[in-house]
């Protein structure tokens, strides 16, 4: 579903990560469905999506632990669909970290290296250990450290055996949430050093969008959409991508003209504009979308600085102040109650439930999505992997 076919169709002079109609079933149920894929050397690439949606059923097959039901698997050149887990120039760090609790942290570094035989593991392991900033730290066993702290070591065990490919099994989920934003930082950090190419699975959305430089949103063992965070969350091409990443207002409306570079559409008897690059709805019927952040809300009659697309007759029904922004609902005279996030920058007042309110954005913001994809998809999303 978006640039994942390229040159050599068999891997093998791709220096990268390849998979062609890689697929798993488990009996009747296809857990990943024909799978085509390519991950540059050395990018960070996340694959994205809710629980069941193949993301870590994939992994496992790119790390050994799962054996295709068909299709193939290429890295650095080499065909390794069927070689075992251990053959593999492939790292795996787990949510449960998997450290050895009767090890110091220098030697839980130094276990991969040991198994080899490799020389000079004292200057190698003192390398990785600066490198994840805990060279003070390297006496001490697994359980004298804070999670953040057991998770950059389990990442320095895996890159020190330097990897073509480093997987990341929710690596996060199991720390608290100033401690994962600021080790999503951290890990993105190291990847930049190293230079290798990570591929992060996960079910969270800003995890995947502030380390990837390439996201792909997986549903139903099939990729929905691939590209850079920004593309996917301004010009998502489906109603589960609109959804599953950040929030959207998704409005009924009928086609009523294609122009160029615009699309025009009848929305409930108000003619809106959508750019043609953002339009990806082949019939006459579509779902306008549009991200709460990106409408203005205002009196009936202010001037909006949103030319374009002004929507009058609302009411507000709900009001939460978060902070940075105050979240309202907008009920619209249609019934539909549209989301709104207006940041709290003290230029305007804040609306109380039940005013009369006229909503607005840009053209250039709006995308249009095919009627025939369930409005409601991607919107319920899993806590959980």
């Amino acid at each position: 579903m978006a640039e994942q076919r390229a040159d050599a169709p068999d891997g093998a002079s791709y220096d990268g990560l390849r998979m062609r109609s890689l697929t798993k079933s488990f009996g009747s149920f296809t857990a990943v469905d024909s799978l085509d894929l390519d991950v540059p050397r050395g990018s960070f690439f996340a694959l994205l999506g809710p629980s069941g949606c193949g993301k870590t059923t994939t992994l496992r097959m790119l790390a050994g632990l799962e054996e295709p039901t068909s299709g193939t698997i290429h890295l650095a050149g080499e065909d390794i669909t069927h070689r075992r887990a251990h053959q593999r120039p492939v790292n795996t760090v787990f949510q449960s970290y998997a450290l050895f609790p009767h090890l110091t942290i220098f030697e839980n570094v130094a276990f991969g290296l040991r198994r080899r035989k490799v020389r000079e593991v004292s200057q190698k392991v003192g390398e990785m250990l600066e490198l994840v900033e805990l060279v003070s730290q390297r006496d001490k066993k697994p359980a004298q450290l804070s999670g953040g702290q057991q998770q950059r070591v389990a990442l320095a065990r895996a890159l020190i055996n330097e990897p073509e490919v480093l997987l990341l099994d929710e690596p996060l989920g199991a720390l608290d949430l100033k401690l994962r934003r600021s080790m999503q930082i951290e890990i993105k950090r190291i990847q930049n050093e190293v230079g290798l190419t990570f591929i992060h699975v996960t079910h969270d959305q800003e995890e995947a969008m502030t380390m990837a430089d390439t996201v792909a949103v997986m549903n139903a063992g099939i990729i929905e959409q691939l590209g850079p965070p920004a593309e996917l969350y301004e010009n998502p091409r489906s109603t589960f991508v609109a959804n599953f990443l950040g929030q959207s207002n998704l409005i009924e409306g009928t086609v009523t003209g294609r122009d160029g570079d615009l699309v025009t559409v009848d929305m409930h008897g108000t003619a809106v504009s959508v750019p043609a690059d953002r339009s990806h709805a082949s019939g006459d019927k579509g779902w306008i979308g549009i991200r709460p952040e990106k409408v203005l809300v205002g009196e009936p009659g202010e001037e909006l600085d949103a030319p374009g697309n002004t929507i009058p007759g609302g009411v507000v029904t709900d009001v939460s102040f978060v902070g940075v922004s105050t979240q309202y609902l907008v009920r619209m005279p249609w019934g539909q109650e549209l989301q709104v996030f207006a940041q709290n920058t003290g230029r305007h007042r804040l609306f109380r439930t039940g005013e009369q309110v006229e909503l607005s954005w840009r053209p250039e913001y709006a995308f249009l999505l095919d009627h025939a994809q369930d409005a409601s998809a991607g919107a319920q999303r899993a806590d959980a992997s």
